[in-house]
């Protein structure tokens, strides 16, 4: 797979990986070999940043696109993102409550969806 793919699915920022992560194929095997035990430079990247956007959404708890409301379009730091939350700015407060409104909808939307087709295979639709 592409490096950009690879740094995608190991959470990390791609412009952050050494050169030779950057440079070439990474393989399914190699990336599990990753994921299973992190070289230091990976270690060092998940603990302290910087993260790309998905990272730092999950970080805080609020959506990507709620990042990109309040003018957050490049990555941070983990010392970043902790003094964003220390601060607790009223956007911050806002984007939070609009994700957990979003996340309890979605869970009442698939909780409807099960109770109306109970024979269902989850993620299949029931056939006609």
């Amino acid at each position: 797979m592409k490096p950009a793919t690879a740094a995608k699915k190991l959470g990390v920022l791609l412009s952050a990986t050494p050169a030779e992560f950057q440079a070439g194929v990474i393989s399914r095997d190699e990336l599990n070999e990753l994921q299973a035990t992190p070289p230091a430079w990976l270690a060092d990247l998940r603990r302290n940043g910087p993260h790309p956007k998905q990272v730092i959404a999950a970080k805080l708890r609020v959506s990507t696109s709620g990042l990109m409301r309040a003018g957050i379009t490049g990555p941070l730091t983990t010392a970043e993102i902790e003094a964003l939350k220390a601060e607790n700015p009223e956007w911050l407060e806002r984007e939070r409550t609009i994700a957990a409104e979003a996340r309890k909808e979605a869970l009442r939307l698939k909780e409807r969806q099960t109770a109306e087709t109970p024979d269902a295979a989850p993620g299949r639709r029931p056939s006609r």
